[in-house]
């Protein structure tokens, strides 16, 4: 890809995005980690901790590169990718991580859980990217900083602004669909005709999105029931 054309001006934003979205948790992951360290040490903590996670998660993602490449693979990651942009809708997220004594102990559980919890990103990363490293470096080069100062602020507005969650997830859907029909054993197929290739890209994202959608809607009137029932319980 040329890197002034929109295609990967296009791309490098949808990693960033990528990145901050499930990245966020970071922030979580790292205050947990540090929060018995004393303040003068915690921003060297965060700092190496950090850097040391994207650190592997770079190192994944060139492998998880050269391993789409092979035939089937990138089937097998457009559809994990599916169910990870449906989980980013739908999943509450719990953070057991626990505090550290130490530096390098807080270091170490932040590079640890983060990788624990990285693959979705990588998968994601590696699709977006076709194959240009360049594209995955530039990506993180962006979103690092902002994801070891700006994160906690990002949270924020992901609570404030739900929709954040599903562009996101939008982004995801559309990657995977887009892996699904690039995959070297259907790519014939879908190249003969392009409608369809478009019809299935859109149906996987739209399909995606209702399904999240769905679903909390249908937490959100459970819980609203069960709110209404422990107010006002039924006698018998």
């Amino acid at each position: 890809m040329d890197l002034l054309s929109m295609e990967f001006i296009t791309a490098l934003f949808a990693i960033v995005f990528i990145d901050l979205v499930l990245a966020g948790d970071n922030a979580i992951v790292i205050g947990m980690a540090a929060r018995n360290l004393p303040q003068d040490k915690q921003k060297f903590v965060i700092i190496c901790g950090t850097l040391g996670a994207i650190g592997i998660r770079a190192a994944a993602t060139m492998v998880a590169l050269s391993l789409l490449k092979i035939p089937g693979l990138l089937l097998v990651g457009g559809l994990l990718l599916v169910w990870i942009a449906y989980k980013l809708m739908v999943e509450e997220k719990k953070h057991d991580v626990k505090a550290a004594s130490d530096v390098w102990g807080a270091i170490r559980t932040i590079i640890i859980a983060d990788a624990a919890m990285g693959l979705d990103n990588v998968i994601a990363i590696a699709g977006v990217a076709h194959g240009s490293m360049l594209l995955v470096i530039l990506g993180l080069l962006i979103s690092v900083p902002i994801i070891i100062w700006g994160s906690t602020l990002f949270i924020r507005l992901i609570n404030r602004f739900p929709v954040i969650i599903y562009l996101g997830s939008g982004i995801l859907a559309w990657t995977a669909a887009s892996m699904i029909t690039d995959e070297r054993l259907l790519s014939t197929y879908f190249e003969q005709m392009p409608p369809l290739k478009w019809t299935v890209i859109a149906v996987v994202t739209i399909g995606v999105l209702a399904a999240g959608w769905m679903k909390n809607k249908q937490k959100q009137q459970q819980s609203e029931t069960e709110e209404q029932e422990r107010k006002h319980p039924v006698k018998s």
